[in-house]
């Protein structure tokens, strides 16, 4: 549903303005890539003037992706390393809580549960098939 209201209010109106951006100028250019004679170019081709307008858009948004994705490697090493470090600190942290409940047995004690490891188990609700959670 989320879609097609997407596509009636964003793409249909994008569509209609391309179409029309297109039939306003579709007039030849050359588009020539020698410097040195452009009256008759070495290198150039001839297109309408929205397929060079469109073509460079695309282009230039391409380019600043690029640009952009370049631009975080700095980010996205840093997530990277902390995410390593979080990983290696659950893990650490799962071994001590063993290790607790290992000597607590040990003592033949029960240890008390902090409220971070209080029992999971209980039906705090229903998921959408009516089984509890």
């Amino acid at each position: 549903m989320l879609r097609k209201i997407f596509n009636v209010l964003v793409i249909l109106p994008l569509a209609i303005l391309f179409v029309v951006f297109a039939v306003a100028n579709r007039h030849i250019v050359t588009l020539s890539f020698d410097p040195f004679n452009s009256s008759d170019p070495a290198l150039g081709v001839s297109l309408p003037l929205f397929v060079v307008i469109i073509v460079v858009a695309m282009f230039g948004v391409v380019a600043g992706g690029v640009a952009t994705w370049f631009g975080q490697r700095h980010w996205r090493r840093a997530a990277r390393l902390h995410e390593a470090d979080a990983r290696h600190a659950r893990a650490e942290l799962a071994a001590q809580r063993e290790r607790a409940l290992a000597a607590a047995a040990r003592e033949g004690q029960v240890p008390a549960l902090s409220p971070g490891l209080a029992p999971q188990y209980l039906a705090i609700g229903r998921d959408k098939h009516g089984a509890a959670l």
